[in-house]
């Protein structure tokens, strides 16, 4: 087998990894690429979301695309509202220099279309490109590399064919160990636009035509403005559109959506806690679909009810955690032999393939029934319900990893959420004799761990072996296991947030004695499930507090990570985080809509 190569081209060193904060997110459904502050790719995986790396720089591989302004300037960028398509700027001694960028959307499975349009919006521009795409992590340099009489490049890398439209005086330099490297050197007068069109595919090239920029720019910007809405009925609408957009662009044509776009970004340097997140999580994809239907969007509902009921169809309860978009088994996790990124490892593939989430069959159960209560769960929906149900009564009291997959034990949290699960989707039931039987079991599950999981304070506690609090378990009453007023819902919710929030900054659990920001960052996700619990009170102020704390915990270009270094004011974890969005989403709809509790003030 190949291995990454050593890296031996100067322009490399030019690009180093840069604080998460700084970085833009391209998708189009099938994968996604990472943008840097200097124009720099240096993440992009290709053919699909999981397949290797032909831009690897982020993690210390060879291979980058990069469109930088000469001289001195100032970064910047936005998003064009409601879409993925980015525009870095840049502010240089000599005007204004933008670069609109997109992958073509939406994509195909086995071909990417990758458009970056150079333009002097205010005064000339000089901009150097770099193109130096290498397959597999940087194992697999270009070769077979031909440019036709009009300048259009053509060109292998490993098993895939490339095609490079608007480099025709671009130079190449070829070395035997790094491949092909193409440079290029762009002037602009004021009010001049230059396009760049690279295609990737897994078949000969030659036989597409060839994209004209005009019209794939066209294409791009209508699918995007028909595939986000305007979420006009939510708080935050701007950022609401975008995390929309953010999960529409993490979903593949075949339902998966992918749990991040990158892997091995550290959630803490050097403690080895990074991990490859490329890959659809069932419980993650539930969060979203949940998170539309909240939203009163049927699009990404649909997709998470399908991608989740084709897995249960097929594996029932032995449903796995996690699996490729298109529905494969997740690979085994293993090291590249690559620098990574700084204060992280290079690690691909994910341990939860071998794990036990009892949890997750909960989760399709809220999904499953937000579907039916919009008309949108089918007779493959339903059966799939069943699928879950059954799954529950078998295995609901055997260890299992649980929400943040760590040791095998009788998680608090797993068993909750299917009785939360249980009781939603008896709500929905065909028949009376139905809804009596799944009652029936989330009743027994709710007392059984009520029995060894009340913490004597009067609280949930994680597990009948450990007394702590978890943020895990302010969800299941926000899922309508118990209604606001129960005892142990106030309870958790106070408690938690006396032990386990900072200026309404939400951590998961207490890793040991030290303070709660050194052992890791303020996790999203729990702030915005916070929010929601609030909210669940009737503490509307509280509410809207937690949301507007952690929706500001974002990068430059609004996207959110799994985790939030409060002293730092950094990004930690792979990147963009599809359920942190999620979370974001759904609260952004909720919060838009009274509490059914009355009016309260004051924390919990």
């Amino acid at each position: 087998m190949n291995t990454p190569h050593t890296r031996e081209i100067d322009e490399h060193d030019a690009y180093p990894p840069q604080a998460l904060h700084d970085y833009a997110f391209l998708a189009d459904g099938e994968r996604g690429a990472l943008v840097g502050p200097r124009g720099e790719i240096g993440w992009l995986c290709a053919p699909r979301w999981h397949s290797g790396a032909v831009f690897s720089a982020l993690i210390g591989g060879a291979g980058l695309y990069a469109v930088t302004p000469r001289g001195r300037f100032v970064p910047g960028g936005h998003y064009e509202e409601g879409s993925l398509i980015w525009r870095g700027r840049w502010v240089t001694e000599d005007g204004i220099v933008e670069c609109r960028e997109a992958l073509a959307y939406p994509g195909e499975r086995d071909r990417l279309v990758l458009l970056r349009r150079v333009s002097a919006t205010e005064g000339p521009a000089r901009v150097r490109v770099v193109l130096h795409p290498l397959a597999e992590y940087g194992a697999q340099p270009l070769h077979e590399t031909h440019r036709d009489d009009d300048g259009v490049w053509t060109a292998r890398i490993g098993d895939q064919y490339l095609r490079w439209t608007g480099g025709s005086d671009a130079t190449l330099t070829e070395t035997p160990s790094t491949g092909g490297q193409f440079t290029l050197d762009l002037a602009l007068d004021a009010g001049e636009q230059h396009d760049l069109v690279l295609e990737l595919g897994g078949s000969p090239l030659s036989d597409v035509p060839l994209p004209v920029a005009s019209m794939a720019w066209s294409r791009t910007e209508r699918a995007w403005s028909d595939a986000v809405p305007a979420l006009d009925r939510t708080v935050a609408v701007r950022d609401a559109r975008q995390a929309y957009a953010v999960l529409r662009g993490m979903t593949s044509a075949d339902g998966g959506m992918v749990a991040a776009a990158t892997t091995s970004l550290p959630e803490r340097a050097e403690e080895g806690r990074n991990y490859d997140y490329r890959y659809a999580w069932i419980r993650d994809q539930c969060y979203a679909g949940q998170a539309a239907a909240a939203a009163g969007q049927h699009p990404l509902l649909d997709e998470a009810v399908r991608f989740v009921g084709a897995r249960l169809h097929e594996d029932g309860p032995k449903l796995r955690p996690a699996y490729t978009v298109d529905g494969g088994p997740v690979p085994d996790q293993r090291t590249l032999r690559l620098p990574g990124y700084p204060g992280g490892f290079d690690r691909i593939g994910n341990q939860a393939n071998r794990q036990f989430q009892l949890d997750v069959f909960g989760e399709a159960l809220l999904l499953f029934s937000a579907a039916a209560r919009q008309g949108r769960l089918d007779r493959a929906g339903r059966r799939a319900a069943e699928i879950a149900v059954a799954a529950i009564g078998a295995r609901w009291s055997e260890p299992d990893a649980g929400i943040w997959e760590l040791d095998e034990r009788a998680w608090t949290h797993s068993r909750l959420i299917c009785a939360a699960g249980l009781r939603r989707i008896a709500d929905v039931a065909p028949d009376a004799a139905r809804r009596r039987e799944w009652t029936e079991l989330a009743d027994m599950i709710l007392t059984h761990t009520a029995a060894h999981a009340t913490h004597p304070d009067g609280h949930w506690q994680r597990a009948p072996d450990d007394t702590g609090l978890d943020a895990a378990l302010l969800l299941p009453p926000v899922r309508g296991l118990l209604p606001a007023d129960d005892r142990r819902t106030r309870a958790t919710l106070r408690a938690y947030t006396e032990n386990l929030t900072q200026d309404y900054c939400a951590y998961r659990f207490r890793h040991d004695e030290r303070p709660l920001e050194e052992a890791e960052g303020a996790f999203l996700l729990c702030g915005f499930v916070t929010a929601l619990a609030e909210h669940h009170q009737g503490r509307e102020v509280e509410a809207f507090r937690w949301f507007e704390r952690n929706r500001q915990a974002c990068g430059a270009a609004g996207l959110y990570s799994e985790e939030y270094d409060i002293a730092q004011r950094q990004l930690r974890g792979n990147l963009p985080q599809a359920f942190v969005h999620a979370l974001l989403l759904e609260t952004a709809a909720t919060l838009a809509e009274p509490s059914s509790l009355p009016r309260r003030t004051g924390r919990a």
